[in-house]
């Protein structure tokens, strides 16, 4: 399947990988979440060309995880870029993946530590079951059809929706191999 047919995969992982899954996105997002809001900020903080940078805060501002608000400097309006509620809410995203990075890719340890800022204790995610409470691995869940698969599976718009058997097959048993 192409790259830009990602979007349309009835998927909640593809989907948000046709947006995210470019480094300089992720790194973006990182830099917006400490703090950073302009485009030259932005630039120097990462190394990125001009019109790279445009084009990854249009997409974001487009998808609605960026806003872009205007301010005046030197007696010119300039814009800069904040997170919405959508890109707040990709903060516990960016956390797993530094969990993941601290574990397998710092072999010193972290190379930052984020702390709550009421009683200093280390911010940690968790996947747990909304039921029980108990803890999850990969081990521990199966994959089912939910809701949006059926409205998926008639939409006509995009021909290249995989079959309700090919979905079948994508859920698989659930279990990771061993």
């Amino acid at each position: 399947m192409p790259y830009q047919d990602l979007q349309h995969d009835p998927c909640s992982i593809a989907r948000p990988v046709s947006l995210l899954g470019d480094r300089w996105t992720l790194l973006m997002l990182r830099q917006a979440f400490r703090g950073i809001r302009r485009f030259g900020e932005f630039q120097s903080s990462l190394g990125i060309s001009r019109p790279l940078l445009a084009e990854r805060l249009a997409q974001l501002v487009d998808a609605g995880i960026l806003e872009r608000r205007p301010y005046v400097s030197e007696q010119r309006t300039r814009h800069e870029y904040r997170l919405t509620q959508k890109g707040l809410d990709l903060y516990p995203v960016l956390m797993a993946l530094r969990t993941w990075g601290d574990q397998y890719m710092a072999p010193d340890g972290p190379f930052v530590v984020y702390r709550h800022h009421d009683c200093s204790g280390v911010a940690e995610i968790h996947h747990v079951c909304s039921e029980c409470g108990q803890a999850l691995s990969a081990r521990d869940v199966t994959p089912e059809a939910g809701p949006g698969i059926e409205a998926a599976l008639h939409r006509t718009e995009h021909p290249q929706h995989p079959s309700r058997e090919a979905l079948s097959s994508d859920l698989g048993s659930g279990a990771p191999p061993s």
